[in-house]
């Protein structure tokens, strides 16, 4: 039964990821897509983080939410993606070419998606007039991860779950310091 399922979502993840990825060589949109999902690297991260600060000083239990929030996604991006050991598409479908460099080996989470989406749950915390254009952003993330082919749309959907999870626990664990 479980076999059956983890099947299943793997058809449809690989169908969802041809029809997203498509033609390689009509990739109109792949300086946008890319220059988006660099918002998600974690020195774009922490420089979100420490403007926030500069800027907005009442923004500061927010980066110290960030910051433990990020020390538990990124524990956990570790733990996941080196057990889990899931190939990127490229090693595994035919005739797919990565419209960028991938990061690492492995595929199972998207640490990018996890990034935005912790970001924009803290954004929307500080902000909460900021709550679609931050998870809009975060959406565009991980949908960009999937277009450049570097990822399924379930270790899309896995960032989100680990970027949102992180980020609420960054949040209750400055509430319950201060």
């Amino acid at each position: 039964m479980v076999q059956n399922l983890i099947q299943q979502v793997t058809r449809w993840d690989t169908h969802v990821f041809g029809k997203v990825f498509g033609d390689v060589h009509r990739k109109t949109w792949k300086r946008f897509f890319y220059g988006l999902s660099r918002s998600a690297d974690s020195y774009s991260c922490a420089l979100m983080g420490l403007a926030g600060a500069l800027v907005w000083p009442s923004c500061i239990p927010c980066v110290a939410a960030g910051v433990m929030a990020f020390a538990m996604e990124l524990t956990f991006y570790y733990l996941i993606k080196k057990n889990i050991k899931r190939p990127r598409p490229h090693q595994r479908l035919r005739g797919i070419q990565c419209l960028i460099a991938p990061p690492d080996e492995f595929s199972f989470p998207s640490g990018h998606t996890a990034a935005a989406f912790l970001i924009a749950c803290l954004i929307s915390m500080a902000f909460p007039v900021l709550i679609v254009p931050a998870f809009g952003w975060a959406l565009l993330v991980g949908f960009s991860r999937v277009y450049l082919g570097v990822h399924y749309p379930t270790d899309a959907l896995a960032g989100m779950v680990l970027g949102v999870a992180s980020a609420q626990w960054g949040l209750w664990v400055v509430r319950v310091l201060i």
